[in-house]
């Protein structure tokens, strides 16, 4: 058994080889909290969850860190906008972002550190790179030399004399105009901290190389994060861990963005569409599935259609757990291993929608065996789909998705007694063999959303595709 990842400084894929046998190490780039997140944001989340579950039943250790940027330019100008602290801000949109992953049943890191806790790692951070001759002071900022370091822009392949360095405002006393800023002198009303360099707040970058140092130590497996932070973010975070005397990330891995019309899905750009929107309108055990189960390095084009078609193939393997569960007469308990070709799918970078063919197979099997009253075949083939789902956080029997099978719960009790009332009628129907105000009466609550199965216990609804 070997794990293989798309290792984005190699530009290939290559065999995971842990630097601690039976452990491994994970630094995710995780919320910036100048807005609440939407779902392009989750889906990063959701992505790495996937990994860590995927190292976990392959028996490994898992430590997974996923950090919270809370002071950044954007969270200044925020709170300049808004007439608020940006303590606030930025504390109020964490509890979103935390909702939105704990609703599509994102497991919690192992430590969650926030930027602002961290300022002393970051000082000493930047005093050895200073006193190693790859950073020094200027005006109060804090720069890093970008010639100073021979292997920068390895990781995004670009060429040092075409470089276009993203500056802030305020940045003055540059030796280079690409050296990147680590620390930004204080502006009355800013935040700041003090340091031997004057009053300040740390840069972006900064803060995810002193944070990673902290939890994961000079080295460790993955870095993670989204395609749009290889440059500047990771390539300068690179830089200032290797330029201290880290190794740093041993593996790089980036998953694809949400896109709206081709284009990246952004709260700048206002194409955004946010979790908390998007949980009320679809039950978030369908938004995990159309989010998590395109492979991680894809594009997902975000649309309703799109996400109908997810519902729907869910509504397929959930409508099959439900009928062998009640053929059974008891919850069927996952397999203790997976199907081989499922496991081979995971192995080879984490192939969700080959996995997720497996599932669909083995649904149908299931449904073959259920029609042919073979309750044993059917019951060993729930128990390897769930197994399945459960790897991908995608079992509807798991305690995480209790009561969220129906849109709606509050409701449910009242819908649930008005459609038995309908039910009743359409059973009368039945007993007086009157089979076309029968099919009619199935036929308009097919109309309205609503899936009718015959069962051996009596006539079952559930809530079916959106037309």
């Amino acid at each position: 058994m070997t794990i293989r990842l798309y290792d984005t400084s190699a530009r290939q894929i290559r065999d995971f080889v842990p630097l601690t046998a039976g452990c491994v190490s994970i630094y995710l780039c995780g919320a910036t909290v100048q807005a609440a997140p939407h779902i392009g944001h989750i889906r990063s989340g959701l992505n790495f969850d996937i990994m860590r579950r995927w190292f976990a039943y392959r028996g490994y250790d898992v430590t997974f860190v996923r950090n919270v940027t809370d002071i950044d330019d954007k969270i200044i100008k925020k709170s300049a906008e808004q007439g608020r602290p940006w303590w606030a801000i930025g504390y109020e949109n964490e509890r979103a972002f935390n909702d939105g992953y704990d609703a599509l049943g994102c497991l919690p890191p192992t430590y969650e550190p926030r930027a602002t806790g961290h300022i002393t790692e970051m000082i000493e951070m930047m005093r050895g790179l200073i006193e190693r001759g790859h950073a020094y002071e200027a005006d109060g900022n804090v720069y890093f030399d970008v010639r100073s370091f021979p292997g920068y822009l390895e990781l995004s392949n670009q060429d040092l004399d075409d470089l276009r360095q993203p500056s802030g405002d305020n940045e003055t006393g540059k030796r280079d105009k690409r050296d990147f800023a680590m620390w930004k002198a204080s502006k009355p009303g800013e935040p700041s901290w003090e340091t031997p360099w004057g009053r300040g707040r740390p840069g972006w970058h900064l803060e995810c190389s002193a944070m990673a140092h902290k939890y994961l130590g000079t080295a460790f497996d993955i870095h993670g994060g989204g395609i749009d932070l290889i440059f500047p973010h990771h390539e300068n975070e690179i830089a200032q861990a290797k330029a201290y005397g880290d190794d740093f990330a041993k593996y790089w891995v980036h998953n694809g963005w949400v896109t709206m019309s081709g284009e990246k899905m952004s709260k700048s750009l206002g194409n955004s569409v946010l979790v908390s929107e998007m949980v009320k309108a679809w039950r978030p055990i369908v938004l995990r599935y159309y989010l998590g189960t395109p492979h991680y390095r894809s594009m997902i084009e975000y649309s309703e259609e799109a996400l109908r078609e997810a519902e729907s193939a869910f509504a397929r393997i959930e409508g099959f757990v439900q009928r062998v569960t009640e053929k059974a007469g008891e919850t069927v308990a996952p397999a203790t291993e997976v199907p081989p070709a499922f496991a081979e799918a995971m192995d080879d970078d984490l192939g969700v929608p080959q996995a997720l063919a497996i599932i669909h197979t083995t649904v149908r099997q299931g449904n073959s065996a259920l029609a042919a009253d073979d309750k044993e075949a059917a019951v060993a083939r729930l128990a390897e789909v769930r197994a399945m789902l459960g790897v991908l956080g995608l079992d509807p029997l798991d305690e995480h998705w209790a009561g969220e099978s129906d849109r709606g719960d509050d409701l449910h009790g009242v819908v649930d007694t008005l459609v038995r009332l309908v039910l009743d009628q359409r059973q009368s129907a039945r007993e007086r063999k009157d089979w076309a105000s029968a099919d009619a009466i199935r036929d308009q609550l097919n109309q309205s959303g609503l899936v009718i199965e015959d069962s051996p216990t009596g006539p079952r609804w559930t809530l079916g595709p959106r037309q």
